[in-house]
């Protein structure tokens, strides 16, 4: 008789295979539909296993999230970690906005999880404390270039949260509008960050070096243009404190002025008062006066 082959069974995935089949569809369902709206059942129907497997590998669905956690927080700080190895300030800031643009457009899925959900239960950290860890690392670049320009250092960790919750807040933003693209955002993230509101470029660009990955060597031509921008904006810090100066001279004017009319109406109403008073004295020396020439009359 002659024997029936069985079809070919697909190939058994190893165990390995299987924790990264798990881990990817979590990611996808937990980027869907968060922590609480993913559930085991879920996760082990779309991977074709059982329950009893996913538990096998991660104990339960709080283990499988602390993973993918983990992942899109270390993927992220490291491609910032790599962006802030840049030698000019400038260019660390500019690098590491598109760092994290560049996060965003190709782990949009993990970006999500990151700023969506965090569950308590799961023990993983939070998208605050990622800020945290990114800012501790951009709080030393501050802290040098505090000191180079005769701030107090003390106060990097403060600004350090300013410009990463910044740039995460702008990114969390542009994460479902995507326009203008990732250049632009970034060049107008660091224009806010590196001029301040009062030396906004109306037309900000990425410069090239920004651009560049962190290992090329920065040009001596992009060391120049940064010269040249450094000696502007010195210019328009010194042309905004002169202005800042002016306007402190005319209310200090203003002040002077007030204060004199406030002498001048209190000078005249004093007058006015001693002219009540001399008056009111001369009205009672009348009626004294008076009431003694009355006086001898009524003796007689």
């Amino acid at each position: 008789m002659e024997t029936v082959t069985e079809p070919r069974s697909r190939r058994r995935m190893t165990g390995r295979e299987r924790r990264e089949q798990l881990i990817q569809i979590s990611r996808t369902l937990f980027a869907e539909k968060g922590f609480d709206g993913t559930s085991i059942e879920e996760i082990a129907a779309t991977a074709q296993v059982s329950k009893p497997v996913v538990y096998e590998h991660f104990g339960g669905k709080e283990g499988v999230y602390a993973v993918v956690v983990d992942r899109e927080m270390q993927k992220l700080l490291s491609m910032i970690t790599e962006a802030l190895s840049a030698s000019h300030s400038l260019i660390k800031l500019e690098r590491a906005a598109l760092a994290l643009l560049h996060y965003i457009e190709e782990s949009s899925e993990g970006f999500r999880i990151l700023v969506r959900d965090s569950h308590a239960a799961s023990g993983t950290g939070t998208f605050a404390s990622l800020i945290s860890e990114i800012a501790s690392q951009v709080e030393d670049v501050l802290a040098d270039e505090f000191v180079s320009r005769g701030y107090d250092p003390k106060l990097a960790p403060m600004y350090a949260q300013m410009l990463v919750g910044m740039v995460a807040l702008t990114g969390q933003w542009w994460l479902d509008v995507r326009k203008p693209g990732r250049e632009e955002v970034a060049a107008h993230v660091v224009n806010l960050a590196w001029n301040g509101l009062t030396g906004l470029n109306p037309q900000p660009a990425i410069t090239a070096t920004g651009r560049a990955h962190p290992v090329v060597a920065v040009p001596r031509a992009s060391e120049k243009e940064l010269r040249e921008l450094e000696k502007a904006r010195d210019k328009e810090l010194k042309e905004a404190e002169k202005a800042r100066q002016r306007e402190l001279k005319e209310a200090e004017k203003a002040r002077v002025r007030e204060l004199k009319e406030r002498e001048r109406v209190l000078k005249e109403a004093e007058k006015a008062r001693e002219r009540e008073e001399k008056l009111r004295q001369r009205e009672a020396r009348l009626v004294e006066r008076a009431a003694r020439l009355e006086q001898p009359d009524q003796v007689e």
